[in-house]
Protein backbone atom coordinates (compact mmCIF):
# COMPACT_ATOMS: atom_id res chain seq x y z
CA UNK A 1 0.00 0.00 0.00
CA UNK A 2 2.89 2.38 0.79
CA UNK A 3 4.35 1.87 -2.67
CA UNK A 4 1.03 2.67 -4.34
CA UNK A 5 0.50 5.79 -2.21
CA UNK A 6 4.09 6.93 -2.83
CA UNK A 7 3.71 6.47 -6.59
CA UNK A 8 0.44 8.42 -6.69
CA UNK A 9 2.00 11.05 -4.41
CA UNK A 10 5.07 11.32 -6.64
CA UNK A 11 2.95 11.97 -9.73
CA UNK A 12 0.38 14.31 -8.19
CA UNK A 13 2.50 16.34 -5.77
CA UNK A 14 5.84 14.91 -4.71
CA UNK A 15 7.87 15.78 -7.76
CA UNK A 16 6.94 19.45 -7.99
CA UNK A 17 7.12 19.95 -4.21
CA UNK A 18 10.56 18.32 -4.13
CA UNK A 19 11.66 20.61 -6.96
CA UNK A 20 10.51 23.57 -4.86
CA UNK A 21 12.55 22.36 -1.89
CA UNK A 22 15.57 21.68 -4.12
CA UNK A 23 15.31 25.18 -5.59
CA UNK A 24 15.11 26.66 -2.09
CA UNK A 25 18.13 24.54 -1.12
CA UNK A 26 20.14 25.79 -4.08
CA UNK A 27 19.30 29.39 -3.27
CA UNK A 28 20.23 28.84 0.38
CA UNK A 29 23.60 27.35 -0.61
CA UNK A 30 24.66 30.53 -2.38
CA UNK A 31 25.85 32.11 0.88
CA UNK A 32 28.08 30.23 3.29
CA UNK A 33 26.05 31.22 6.34
CA UNK A 34 22.83 29.80 4.85
CA UNK A 35 24.27 26.41 3.83
CA UNK A 36 22.65 24.67 6.86
CA UNK A 37 19.29 25.87 5.52
CA UNK A 38 20.12 24.46 2.10
CA UNK A 39 21.03 21.09 3.60
CA UNK A 40 17.79 21.03 5.59
CA UNK A 41 15.86 21.87 2.44
CA UNK A 42 17.49 19.01 0.52
CA UNK A 43 16.64 16.58 3.34
CA UNK A 44 13.02 17.68 3.34
CA UNK A 45 12.98 17.38 -0.47
CA UNK A 46 13.88 13.70 -0.23
CA UNK A 47 11.16 13.21 2.39
CA UNK A 48 8.56 15.09 0.35
CA UNK A 49 9.44 13.06 -2.74
CA UNK A 50 8.57 9.71 -1.07
CA UNK A 51 6.83 10.37 2.31
CA UNK A 52 4.70 7.31 3.01
CA UNK A 53 6.47 4.88 5.32
CA UNK A 54 8.46 7.65 7.00
CA UNK A 55 7.61 10.16 9.70
CA UNK A 56 9.06 13.08 11.63
CA UNK A 57 10.08 12.86 15.29
CA UNK A 58 11.59 15.43 17.63
CA UNK A 59 15.35 15.27 18.07
CA UNK A 60 16.02 15.07 21.83
CA UNK A 61 19.38 16.86 21.52
CA UNK A 62 17.91 19.98 19.85
CA UNK A 63 18.32 23.16 21.85
CA UNK A 64 18.26 26.93 21.54
CA UNK A 65 20.29 26.82 18.33
CA UNK A 66 17.51 24.91 16.60
CA UNK A 67 14.99 27.54 17.73
CA UNK A 68 17.09 30.34 16.24
CA UNK A 69 17.63 28.42 13.00
CA UNK A 70 13.90 27.67 12.76
CA UNK A 71 13.02 31.36 13.12
CA UNK A 72 15.44 32.35 10.35
CA UNK A 73 14.26 29.42 8.20
CA UNK A 74 10.62 30.45 8.60
CA UNK A 75 11.37 34.01 7.47
CA UNK A 76 13.55 32.99 4.50
CA UNK A 77 11.77 29.92 3.10
CA UNK A 78 9.46 28.11 5.50
CA UNK A 79 6.30 30.06 4.97
CA UNK A 80 6.66 29.99 1.16
CA UNK A 81 7.10 26.23 1.15
CA UNK A 82 4.21 25.78 3.60
CA UNK A 83 2.04 27.86 1.28
CA UNK A 84 2.92 25.43 -1.52
CA UNK A 85 1.68 22.56 0.64
CA UNK A 86 -1.58 24.35 1.42
CA UNK A 87 -2.27 25.13 -2.26
CA UNK A 88 -1.45 21.57 -3.27
CA UNK A 89 -3.64 20.15 -0.49
CA UNK A 90 -6.60 22.27 -1.56
CA UNK A 91 -6.21 21.11 -5.16
CA UNK A 92 -5.90 17.47 -4.11
CA UNK A 93 -8.90 17.59 -1.78
CA UNK A 94 -11.19 18.22 -4.76
CA UNK A 95 -11.14 14.51 -5.66
CA UNK A 96 -11.83 11.47 -3.51
CA UNK A 97 -8.51 9.89 -4.47
CA UNK A 98 -6.70 13.10 -3.56
CA UNK A 99 -8.10 13.41 -0.02
CA UNK A 100 -5.47 11.13 1.61
CA UNK A 101 -2.80 13.02 -0.30
CA UNK A 102 -4.21 16.34 0.88
CA UNK A 103 -4.08 15.09 4.47
CA UNK A 104 -0.45 14.02 3.94
CA UNK A 105 0.31 17.47 2.54
CA UNK A 106 -1.10 19.14 5.63
CA UNK A 107 0.94 16.79 7.84
CA UNK A 108 4.11 17.97 6.06
CA UNK A 109 3.56 21.61 7.01
CA UNK A 110 5.07 21.40 10.54
CA UNK A 111 8.40 20.08 9.26
CA UNK A 112 8.29 22.65 6.49
CA UNK A 113 7.90 25.50 8.95
CA UNK A 114 10.33 24.26 11.64
CA UNK A 115 12.76 21.66 10.20
CA UNK A 116 15.60 22.01 12.71
CA UNK A 117 15.41 19.75 15.75
CA UNK A 118 13.54 17.07 13.80
CA UNK A 119 14.54 13.64 12.52
CA UNK A 120 13.10 11.75 9.56
CA UNK A 121 12.62 8.11 10.54
CA UNK A 122 10.86 5.11 9.07
CA UNK A 123 7.54 4.27 10.62
CA UNK A 124 8.91 0.77 11.30
CA UNK A 125 11.79 2.29 13.30
CA UNK A 126 9.31 4.28 15.38
CA UNK A 127 7.35 1.12 16.15
CA UNK A 128 10.58 -0.62 17.17
CA UNK A 129 11.81 2.34 19.23
CA UNK A 130 14.83 3.04 17.02
CA UNK A 131 16.10 6.46 15.96
CA UNK A 132 16.90 8.48 12.88
CA UNK A 133 17.37 7.49 9.29
CA UNK A 134 18.13 11.10 8.28
CA UNK A 135 18.81 13.91 10.72
CA UNK A 136 17.92 17.55 10.28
Amino acid sequence: MRLLLNLIWFVLAGLWLAIGYALAGLIMCILIVTIPFGIASFRIASYVLWPFGRTIVDKPSAGAGAVVLNIVWFVLAGWWLALGHVVTAVLQAVTIIGIPLAIANIKLIPVTVVPFGKDIVTTDAVRQGQRAVHSM
